[in-house]
């Protein structure tokens, strides 16, 4: 099976615009750098996330605008603020988390937070090429001193992706995982 690159996945917010407009009021929302996937980048801008148990300060606003605010946090995340934010797909808000959201010019409160999926974002082309199709779920092998094995991986087509597998800090760290590695595919 053919080996896709392995990035981490920090934690994370995308946002609506108008939820923008609240944190941050008529400033406009500044590309800090590109990331991988075609379209995205990190805004210079960045927020502060709060729950019960803490805070954190500091975290990616990932543009451009979505159709739904969604923060995305790794379980030691998670814990370290309190709140009980699901292991979910991306996009799957239906049982996130409620979180408090602080910009440079105001706050929310949204039911946003959850622990995404790990998964994989190809393009059509790469999906074909591999043999895989959208929505599926595959296991990869990394290797290395702390390699392993991770089943439930999930595979995501879009015309608009580049191969790359998105881990969490906590999985990226379970298995020992630096720069340019990358895992095989196991059907």
């Amino acid at each position: 099976m053919p080996s896709v690159p392995i990035e981490i996945s920090a934690r994370h917010i995308h946002l609506t615009e108008a939820d923008w407009n609240i944190l941050f009021g008529d400033t406009k929302i500044i590309s800090d750098h590109a990331i991988s996937q075609p379209k995205q980048f990190v805004a210079k801008q960045r927020v502060t996330l709060r729950g019960p148990k803490g805070e954190i300060k500091g975290v990616a606003v990932v543009g451009p605008f979505r159709p739904n605010t969604q923060v995305e946090l790794a379980m030691t995340d998670v814990r370290a603020l309190g709140v009980a934010a699901p292991l979910c797909d991306s996009g799957k808000l239906d049982q996130a988390a409620e979180i408090i959201i602080v910009g440079s010019r105001g706050e929310i409160v949204r039911a946003a937070a959850i622990v995404p999926q790990r998964h994989i974002h190809l393009s059509p082309k790469e999906a074909t090429a591999a043999g895989l199709r959208d929505r599926q779920t595959v296991s990869v092998r990394i290797t290395g001193p702390r390699g392993a094995q991770l089943d439930n991986v999930l595979v995501r087509v879009h015309h608009d992706f580049t191969g790359r597998l998105h881990l969490d800090t906590d999985e990226g760290n379970t298995c020992g995982v630096t720069a340019g590695m990358s895992a095989e595919l196991i059907a």
